[in-house]
This record gives C-alpha cells, sequence and structure tokens, in this order.
C-alpha cells in the first residue's frame, strides 16, 4: 500500500511540474504607451509579475516597432526632474513590478512607422536568465496618465 501511494505521489507531483513548466516564470501586463508627435520617443509602461521562487531581474527591451528600446528610471532630485538609462531592473521573487510614470520605463526611440492612440506596441523584455517576455501596450495620448483614462 505504502508503494502505490508512493507511486501515486511521484505521478501527481511528475504532472503539477509539467503544468507549472506550460506556464510562464513572468507575465507582462497592463501594457500602454504615450504617444508623442513626430519622431519624439515614447515612454512604455506595463507590471510585471514574476511567479518563481527565485528573484530575477529585466535585462533589456526590444521592440519590431522602434529602432531601440532602453530601460530607463524618472526620478526628481531637489525639485528638478531626470531620467537615467539602467542595466536592470530587479525583479523580486513572488512579486511585482509596475513601470509606471515617474519611475520605471521602457524608453522607445526612432519609430518605423508613425504610431497613433488605439495601436498596439510590441515589446520584448529579456531578463536575467535569458527569457524574453512579450507584453502588448496600447498606445495611448500624450496627455494619458494611464492605459484607460
Amino acid at each position: 500500500m505504502m508503494v502505490r501511494s508512493l507511486a501515486l505521489a511521484l505521478i501527481l507531483s511528475a504532472g503539477g511540474a509539467a503544468y507549472a513548466a506550460d506556464k510562464p516564470t513572468v507575465e507582462a501586463k497592463n501594457g500602454w504607451v504615450r504617444v508623442l508627435p513626430g519622431n519624439l520617443p515614447a515612454g512604455g509602461y506595463l507590471t510585471f509579475e514574476n511567479r518563481s521562487d527565485r528573484a530575477l531581474s529585466i535585462v533589456g527591451a526590444e521592440s519590431p516597432q522602434y529602432g531601440d528600446a532602453m530601460i530607463h528610471r524618472s526620478s526628481t532630485d531637489g525639485g528638478m526632474g531626470r531620467m537615467e538609462m539602467v542595466d536592470s531592473v530587479p525583479l523580486p521573487a513572488k512579486g511585482s513590478l509596475a513601470f509606471a510614470p515617474g519611475g520605471y520605463h521602457v524608453m522607445l526611440m526612432q519609430p518605423k512607422q508613425p504610431v497613433k492612440p488605439g495601436d498596439t506596441i510590441t515589446v520584448t523584455f529579456t531578463l536575467s536568465d535569458g527569457e524574453k517576455i512579450p507584453a502588448t501596450l496600447l498606445a495611448r495620448p500624450a496627455n494619458a496618465s494611464g492605459p484607460t483614462d
């Protein structure tokens, strides 16, 4: 009886592992991009959810619709706003991270064709373990403060 119980436990755990392997480690959701006129860069925002038990980092981004994509962080120091490129953004184990106005964001530069509100932008983020996370960002007007306002 004990052998049967052990065998059943092994089968169930293997099935659970296969199911977990089918689910992405990190999910990107609620993506939007603030579109500026002409060829000006656009800021992209979204939320990442890390379902794994290990901390990761977001280390890169690319989009087929833009010539370049970089991870930036906005901050305010002494009343002066500034923006800087960062090499990585920590993504805690079993945690989430928001790219939001005034903080981390993906800076999309050199649009390959005009982007207007209502368009969708594809951005693929690279994690520190090499995993690629696809994200869809909805283009919003320059005065937007979120994905639905």
